[in-house]
């Protein structure tokens, strides 16, 4: 790529990137802190990925990505998953129409552009399959009809990590569609008195106002492909997949006893897709080793299964991907 394309890819997204920071600053005039998730939402929504929330309940997940909705100006649909839960609830079904005698078809929640999937593990596996399924195609067929959904079209999927009765645990293969998996923590004693100050009132909050259009993310996403990536760091990417499934080439012999099964390929693609989207977010024109580092452990911590001995050791996917990063050479 030559100075003059860099600096006019520059320019493109300097204009192109401005409603991130608007995003952002009205995100965090409803949301106080929770800075990783709503930069790991915003990456998402311009990579056309997905993404897996873990934490406990109260810790502002369906806010945050109801007002990210409402800040975008798309449609939201929140699908509470439990164990009667069948996949037409999701997807629509057919409904017999009485005075016309014909089935007439009814379009389920799925039909929006920001879904949020509370507790996709309460429901059984034949209706997350459906979800899932509909995430990886991007189109619904009901009946003998196809449908495609509409764009931008992102799934918030949460888990409870405490309460594991009852619940259908998501295969492994069903969990890597989603590019992130977010941790969410409690907030900062700083923060919590922010949180207390500002929503501990019987009044309810003013409405939010739309500040992004739907058209300005898909031209965003255009010019998200075009970001430089170099030759080096899609080699640095590869070197730290590869390092999951084979940690000795990379002398890490130690994690060749821990690790069951490493990343897939689409954690590579992942990292490069989220890679040049956090360097737009950042208005830079070129991905820096620093994009994937910042994005990679959200991509890598559920694509690293561990085996029965560092489970017995209580050895966890973060410091695996901690000992990675800090073995593998940055270009």
């Amino acid at each position: 790529m030559t100075e003059f394309n860099i600096e006019a890819l520059t320019e493109d997204i300097q204009k192109d990137s401005e409603f991130v920071d608007t995003l952002k600053l009205n995100l965090h005039n409803t949301i106080v802190g929770q800075n990783d998730l709503i930069e790991k939402l915003i990456i998402a929504i311009l990579s056309d990925g997905h993404v897996f929330l873990e934490g406990v309940p109260g810790l502002a997940k369906t806010l945050t990505v109801k007002t990210l909705a409402s800040l975008i100006a798309t449609k939201f649909q929140r699908i509470q998953f439990t164990p009667d839960l069948l996949p037409a609830d999701i997807l629509g079904t057919l409904i017999f129409n009485p005075k016309e005698a014909e089935f007439e078809i009814k379009k389920g929640p799925i039909f929006s552009n920001i879904i949020l999937a509370d507790e996709i593990n309460r429901a059984p596996a034949k209706v997350q399959s459906a979800l899932l399924e509909a995430m990886q195609e991007r189109q619904i067929t009901i009946g003998e009809e196809t449908f495609k959904l509409d764009n931008p079209f992102l799934v918030m999927a949460t888990q409870n990590p405490i309460e594991q009765e009852g619940t259908y645990p998501l295969p492994e293969a069903q969990v890597d569609r989603f590019m992130f998996k977010v941790i969410v923590d409690y907030p900062t004693e700083t923060e919590e008195l922010a949180i207390l100050k500002s929503k501990s009132t019987i009044q309810p909050s003013s409405k939010i106002k739309s500040v992004v259009t739907a058209k300005q993310i898909l031209m965003a996403r255009k010019t998200v492909d075009m970001i430089h990536i170099s030759e080096n760091i899609q080699k640095y990417i590869i070197s730290i997949v590869m390092a999951t499934r084979n940690p000795s080439k990379y002398n890490l012999k130690d994690l060749d006893q821990l690790i069951a099964f490493g990343a897939s390929p689409r954690a590579s693609i992942f990292l490069a897709l989220a890679s040049k989207s956090l360097a737009f977010v950042k208005h830079r024109a070129y991905v820096i080793p620093e994009d994937v580092r910042d994005i990679g452990r959200a991509i890598l911590r559920h694509r690293i299964l561990l085996t029965y001995e560092a489970e017995a050791e209580e050895i966890t996917t973060e410091e695996i991907i901690t000992q990675i990063f800090e073995s593998i050479p940055t270009p």
